[in-house]
């Protein structure tokens, strides 16, 4: 398995892959108006002379999608948040879009990623890294060092 870090020219391959991820989970309305905004963040995020996004990927090799396109990848970002004594430099990393085609599942794939995205992380200072977990994708990230927090999580949505 080889893993290496995304290029703009991957954005229509992860925003597939994040679909793979998201009809896992209960999708209230369902469309697809979401793919050519996320495919263009992509493409302008992953472009940019000092990314704050990045996502490791490894290429399809046989299964039954073919030899082509994307296997696996997990993507990430880093946000700046004011310093805190437990992160003084305040950069925060965030995971998101860890996902495996369900033909290349159990090879290891999600983990390589994940591996490769922390290490970046790490390379440009960052303090502490955050995700949301699924039932099926915890055992992993607890094995990463990741462990659950006592922060409560809310939301707004803003229309």
């Amino acid at each position: 398995m080889q893993i290496r870090q995304a290029t703009p020219g991957d954005a229509a391959e992860l925003v597939r892959l994040r679909a793979v991820m998201l009809q896992s989970f209960p999708q209230p309305d369902w469309n697809d108006d979401w793919r050519e905004p996320a495919r263009k963040t992509l493409v302008r995020r992953l472009s940019e002379p000092e990314p704050t996004m990045a996502a490791f990927v490894v290429d399809r090799t046989g299964g039954a999608g073919g030899g082509t396109g994307l296997a696996a990848c997990a993507v990430g970002i880093i946000e700046e948040r004011l310093g805190n004594p437990g992160n003084p430099g305040g950069l925060v990393g965030y995971v998101f879009s860890v996902v495996t085609d369900p033909d290349h599942r159990r090879q290891g794939y999600s983990r390589g990623c994940m591996t490769a995205l922390l290490g970046w992380f790490r390379s440009r200072g960052v303090g502490a890294v955050d995700l949301r977990a699924s039932q099926d994708g915890e055992p992993m990230y607890e094995s990463l060092g990741f462990r659950r927090t006592a922060d409560p999580a809310m939301r707004l949505r803003v229309t």
